[in-house]
């Protein structure tokens, strides 16, 4: 059951005005009063339940269960922010709040932000229904165990398997001191699935999850899961006979999909609009030149149905679009919350996010990508004679202002004459994001999203998000090995 606009706005009116106690006539009185007389801001208020199990060893480890709401309340004035927060929904405590933030206003007189044009009634992008709710205690564990189960089944080898459920429903609602609203109702699951396998002393381990805003229910298919436990322990077993990695200049090709978590974070962040308000992004003062190789487009788009990182709304009540962030290799935009697009003098794209109520909002990603090139992805291959061929990225490291990154890939191959050879252990790519970009020589016709498992930190906030790429060739890469 999908939701639309409005009726986002009445269940949403439900739980923080009916069951709450929250008088609205009350409460958008004390929002307009705050806010008179500053540049922006809003009232954000948050309902969410979320629940998370765990299963390790044959055993449920944990299960919990959360239900939390509460409100923030944010002043702008210039480049200042005022922000206060609370768990408790009264009266009361958000006039306590307005006075806080409305301090700053002292002896300054703003002119306030227009809001964003009210929401068209078009399809929602994903289901309103309550995914923790829809499936049974008994169902979720039942699940857990048939991983367990199938996993050991699969292989002598598997030495251990753990796996873990996530589930989430959000409502949201902005009030802005124009007496604008907008509201959403979010769901979200995630199902992760960890092998470890061993031979002798030897031990190596493989993973795999999926996720989005979606139900349960796609999860409780067994052709879903075992899928996700046959790769996890492909994974394994083909780490378990690599290699040490070489090390070394040499050239790179990116498998597609979840790789895509290296543009995210080697070039994404330098393209969201408050490094590049402040000049400490790489790409700072760049708009219209080039800045990748010809072919490479770059895009983020918020409005991709049931995706993790997808929004109808973003946090400050703009609605998400398609982006473009590089086009053929030229920088066209950033993405821009309220307050950076307000001060460089742009439209807010729809990336005002935040990771709870307890938050003040600022620019952020959400389903980021790479675009399609023109190269079948096994001429790519066919095309090295001798390089890496990385398949799958762990964690990594990025400095936003230099654009310096450094990539672990948990599954990678020595590419020799044009062909995929055995598997290395130990590969670390090391490079500048925009540099990167001006190396990639070849673009793949194989474009995809990750499966929904992208999580996105950034100033200790973290939120859902979606990466995206075709396979690449990249050339000159520095490859740091363990051979």
């Amino acid at each position: 059951m999908s939701v639309s606009p409005a009726a986002a706005l009445t269940e949403s009116d439900s739980l923080f005005f009916s069951a709450a106690g929250l008088d609205r006539t009350a409460t958008e009185a004390a929002v307009a009063e705050t806010l008179r007389a500053v540049d922006d801001g809003e009232l954000y208020l948050e309902y969410t339940q979320s629940e998370s199990f765990s299963f390790d060893d044959g055993r449920l480890k944990s299960a919990s269960y959360d239900t939390s709401q509460g409100f923030g309340l944010r002043a702008v004035l210039g480049e200042t922010t005022a922000y206060a927060h609370a768990s408790v929904l009264d009266l009361g405590a958000l006039r306590r709040a307005g006075e806080t933030v409305g301090a700053v206003r002292r002896g300054y007189a703003g002119t306030a932000a227009l809001s964003a044009a009210p929401l068209p009634g078009g399809p929602a992008l994903y289901s309103a229904a309550n995914p923790l709710t829809a499936v049974g205690f008994d169902a979720k564990i039942a699940l857990l165990q048939a991983i367990d189960a199938y996993a050991r089944a699969k292989d002598p080898r598997v030495k251990q398997v753990m796996a873990s459920l996530y589930g989430e429903w959000s409502a949201v609602q902005i009030l802005r001191g124009d007496g604008a609203r907008f509201a959403d109702i979010r769901p979200l699951v995630r199902l992760n699935v960890a092998v470890m396998v061993g031979e002798g002393d030897r031990m190596e381990s493989g993973s795999a999850g999926a996720g989005g805003r979606t139900a349960y229910d796609l999860y409780l298919q067994p052709q879903r899961w075992q899928a996700m436990v046959d790769e996890a322990l492909r994974q394994a077993l083909v780490n378990l006979g690599s290699i040490p990695a070489p090390a070394g200049e040499m050239t790179v090709v990116l498998g597609a999909g979840w790789p895509g978590v290296l543009l995210h974070e080697a070039v994404g962040h330098g393209l969201e609009g408050d490094f590049n308000r402040k000049q400490t992004s790489a790409f700072a003062g760049l708009l219209g030149q080039r800045v990748a190789a010809p072919g490479v487009t770059v895009v983020d788009d918020g409005t991709l149905p049931d995706r993790r990182g997808s929004l109808t709304v973003d946090d400050e009540g703009t609605p998400t679009g398609r982006t473009v962030l590089i086009e053929d290799g030229i920088l066209k935009g950033f993405l821009q919350d309220r307050l950076n697009a307000r001060l460089m003098g742009v439209p807010a794209t729809g990336n005002g996010r935040r990771q709870s109520y307890a938050h003040a909002p600022m620019p952020r990603m959400t389903n980021t990508f790479m675009t399609n090139g023109d190269k079948d992805p096994a001429e790519i291959i066919g095309s090295v004679k001798k390089g890496l061929y990385a398949a799958n990225f762990g964690g990594g490291q990025v400095d936003i202002t230099s654009g310096k990154f450094v990539f672990s890939a948990t599954e990678a191959y020595l590419i020799e004459d044009g062909k995929i050879g055995p598997a290395v252990k130990g590969a670390t790519l090391i490079g500048n994001g925009p540099d990167a970009l001006t190396r990639v020589s070849m673009i793949g016709t194989d474009s995809r999203l990750d499966d929904g498992i992208g999580t996105c930190g950034k100033d200790g906030q973290s939120v859902p998000v979606g990466v995206g790429q075709p396979t690449l060739r990249i050339d000159g890469m520095t490859v740091g090995g363990t051979a």
